[in-house]
């Protein structure tokens, strides 16, 4: 297997329910107006394809993501087949094509482990651009105050899954402050065959100084930084840290 892809991502029991986590992503309305006279789109970890298949509509989309399971479902949307979807490394990868738009969303910057792999992803993201082209990703901002503890009894939720019917979810973490790395499982509970489905996964806070560093190092510049999907500027308390630019004119 490889070593980017954590149980969360990797096993079909779990990666079913992905697209049930209960939370509303803002990125999504934020990109499609981002991506406006794009003819073309790489989405870096793709997932189970939400972002790409949104964008795919007159356009070429390439989505990427290490995790077949994740890529299994992504294949099944209603608009699935206009979407070029490619098991691949976000660190390693190249791609014989450069692309108007590269983005890196839901937070798939923060499941690379270490500053080395990081600085990786982000010379893929410069490697894929067009001079002309932007990137964007997003990053949970260390500095914003909680949500680093999560506990059955916070997160707890239910929803309706169309092959399990009511499914009980909730959440559970550990934070290691020296290694700035969340350790979290998620647990799937069936309500009516009391079948329960558990993996975990592991992401890393990284400092908005760090991430300008590591852009500025790969030939990447930032015209706007972001503290949250809605456009707001970051600030130092944001929750989200969301850099918008282009590659360095040659």
């Amino acid at each position: 297997m490889n070593d980017l892809v954590e149980p969360l991502y990797a096993e079909p029991d779990v990666a079913q329910f992905y697209d049930f986590r209960g939370a509303a992503r803002p990125d999504l309305a934020f990109c499609r107006k981002l991506a406006g006279n794009a003819r073309s789109v790489l989405d870096l970890g793709c997932g189970t394809g939400e972002l790409a298949a949104l964008l795919s509509a007159g356009r070429r989309v390439v989505g990427v993501d290490p995790a077949a399971a994740m890529l299994d479902i992504a294949r099944t949307r209603p608009d699935g087949s206009t979407v070029d979807w490619t098991e691949g490394d976000a660190r390693t990868i190249r791609l014989d094509e450069r692309f108007d738009l590269v983005a890196l969303t839901g937070h798939t910057f923060q499941v690379f482990l270490t500053e080395a792999d990081q600085r990786a992803v982000i010379e893929t993201i410069a490697a894929h651009l067009k001079p002309s082209g932007q990137f964007i990703f997003d990053s949970r901002n260390p500095d914003f105050p909680g949500g680093k503890t999560r506990t059955k009894e916070t997160t707890l939720r239910r929803f309706t899954h169309p092959g399990h019917g009511e499914v009980e979810a909730w959440n559970e973490s550990t934070f290691d402050d020296a290694a700035q790395i969340l350790s979290y499982r998620n647990s799937y509970r069936a309500l009516k065959s009391g079948e329960v489905h558990t993996a975990t996964a592991r992401i890393r806070y990284t400092p908005k100084n760090v991430i300008a560093e590591l852009l500025q190092e790969s030939g990447l510049q930032v015209e706007r930084w972001f503290g949250d999907w809605t456009g707001s500027t970051f600030e130092p308390a944001s929750k989200e840290i969301i850099p918008l630019g282009r590659a360095v004119p040659q």
